[in-house]
């Protein structure tokens, strides 16, 4: 069994978002004129089933979010606490209600970090339970989503999957050095564009809502780890650990700070076992705490 292939339940959702990800088969709406993006999203937001497709209009592929049901509360206010009382606030659920708000939020979260000279989808057309947004990538070029390109890194070898792995650091670190914040900077929301610029997606909660800049750009280096680190730990957890402290070396000193406050409370999960049967979500926490420890130590020891 390879160690750096990714499995279960997370394997199969990203599957089937590749799967959900093929233009939708519908034609351009009727009587909307080239380039009418309000007139087209008005009339195939109700023709549209699933909450997020894509679409073909004109020569352009285009994507068609609309408002799904409003989410309940309760989940927050059991995630909300227990990031209390480990002491992490950079962990704390960030409020996505969903519904039409979800819809407002990622429509100005994507104009705010296109104006920043971000690489997002722009956005089309608006209106209250829906949004049309462009495709990132280019006639006859798609995109590709960086954690694909870390799986089939990781297959050829641990300098491949570390120079992709970089490449998402780096990709961070960008939107950092422009006063942004992403939304979840899981590797699966990184994309490369055609022209090989990384580009953001997904943006229906803004952690800003909850936190301060420091701690949203904390919470994006520590998704970031959380959804790459079990790859990192089973190929080449030494370089990754070097890597990581370089990211972090021209970090602000208040989002170091987190980090290694997130790094000396999750100390005890270094201990967890490392055997597969007691489950991914296990292995994972493992992964990131001692990554995690490691950069902790290291950062420690160069200031002593």
């Amino acid at each position: 069994m390879n160690p750096l292939r990714r499995g279960g339940a997370a394997t199969r959702l990203y599957s089937q978002r590749g799967a959900a990800s093929a233009p939708a088969p519908l034609d351009d709406a009727p009587g909307s004129a080239p380039g009418d993006y309000a007139e087209f999203l008005r009339v195939t937001l109700p023709r549209q089933a699933k909450n997020v497709a894509s679409h073909r209009f004109g020569s352009e592929r285009v994507w068609l979010k609309k408002a799904g049901p409003r989410h309940g509360k309760w989940g927050y206010r059991v995630m909300a606490l227990a990031a209390r009382l480990a002491g992490l606030d950079v962990i704390k659920p960030v409020p996505n209600p969903g519904g039409e708000a979800a819809i407002a939020t990622e429509a100005r979260r994507l104009k705010q970090l296109a104006a920043a000279g971000l690489r997002v989808p722009l956005v089309l057309a608006q209106q209250a339970d829906g949004l049309l947004i462009s495709d990132l990538g280019e006639s006859g070029r798609a995109t590709v989503v960086l954690q694909e390109r870390i799986d089939q890194a990781a297959a050829a070898g641990p300098a491949a999957l570390l120079a992709v792995w970089r490449e998402g650091l780096a990709a961070i670190a960008a939107v950092h050095l422009c006063g942004q914040h992403l939304s979840q900077a899981f590797d699966r929301n990184l994309v490369q564009c055609p022209d090989g610029v990384i580009g953001y997606i997904d943006f229906e909660d803004d952690p800003s809502e909850v936190m301060t800049l420091a701690e949203c750009q904390a919470r994006d280096w520590l998704s970031y780890l959380h959804s790459t680190a079990m790859m990192l730990e089973a190929a080449a957890p030494q370089a990754a650990g070097q890597h990581w402290h370089a990211a972090l070396s021209g970090v602000n000193e208040e989002v170091r700070e987190r980090i290694a406050n997130a790094a000396r409370r999750m100390k005890w999960a270094q201990k967890l076992p490392a055997s597969r049967r007691w489950g991914r979500d296990t292995q994972r926490v493992r992964a990131v705490a001692r990554l995690l420890g490691q950069w902790y130590l290291a950062s420690s020891s160069t200031q002593t």
